[in-house]
């Protein structure tokens, strides 16, 4: 039997159009208007509420009752997720993970890049009696975190660049520290992360919670994932060649052969 490619197949105008209004959303990291999502989808305001009004119902979207913006909803983060745990790596790294949580005895979990940024995907809990508020679905800073730091020394892309350079901003504007300056000191962060092959926090997010993450390379020699590890700073050893952090490298290095990650892709 022959199956048609989707462009011959009879669809649902109305949704497809109603999809352009999502995309706008997605791209633009912040909630907007109405008449901003509308002229983004190139469709007219009034047009566009009727389909918002569904997605509303639906919970992929949500509007905040005090400035009328809206968001991508719930539901959206639940689809979002659910694609991203499609991914080889996310399907790949269960086994892993649980061995590096019971090899360390530290709560580790794994993330990707998401269309937000940094996004955890999976955790494996440790039981430890420090409670560490993470969970799928979760963004983390690119500049404070382990995990963001990972991303910021060794994932490619311009939209990192660009999340990077506003949150730094942000960060200068609330310090009250001059750009150069903010700029400086992390990227001498990042220059001891890239010659170690991992990234560190010392309670620059979380007071009193270390954090280590190392990144997972797929066969093309890309980062492509980070696999973190959490705890609290009088049990969490966050030197660099401490126990903890030569099992993260083993662990992201496991993860990495098993995505075809080897001498010839680097």
């Amino acid at each position: 039997m022959v199956t048609k490619v989707a462009s011959d197949r009879q669809g649902i105008q109305s949704i497809e159009v109603g999809f352009r209004l999502l995309r706008v959303l997605a791209a633009t990291n912040r909630p907007m208007m109405l008449r901003d999502i509308a002229k983004g989808a190139g469709m007219p305001a009034a047009k566009a509420h009727r389909y918002m009004v569904s997605f509303l119902r639906i919970g992929i979207v949500e509007q905040d009752s005090s400035s009328g913006r809206y968001d991508l909803g719930a539901y959206a983060l639940e689809l979002g997720l659910s694609g991203l745990g499609r991914l080889d790596p996310v399907r790949l790294s269960g086994p892993i993970l649980e061995a590096l949580c019971e090899e360390i005895q530290e709560t580790v979990a794994l993330a990707v890049w998401g269309n937000h940024g940094a996004t955890i995907v999976r955790i494996v809990d440790s039981g430890s009696p420090v409670t560490i508020t993470l969970r799928p679905g979760t963004v983390l800073s690119l500049s404070k975190s382990a995990t963001g730091r990972a991303f910021s020394a060794f994932y490619r892309s311009p939209f990192l660049k660009k999340m990077l350079d506003e949150e730094l901003h942000e960060a200068a504007d609330e310090s009250k520290v001059a750009i150069t300056t903010v700029r400086r000191q992390l990227e001498k962060t990042l220059t001891d992360i890239r010659a170690h092959g991992i990234s560190r926090a010392t309670g620059s997010l979380t007071p009193g919670i270390n954090g280590f993450s190392a990144p997972v390379y797929d066969h093309t020699g890309s980062m492509v994932a980070s696999i973190t590890a959490l705890g609290s700073m009088g049990e969490f050893n966050a030197e660099w060649d401490s126990p903890v952090a030569k099992a993260m490298l083993s662990a992201a290095a496991a993860l990495s052969q098993r995505l075809g990650y080897g001498e010839k892709a680097e």
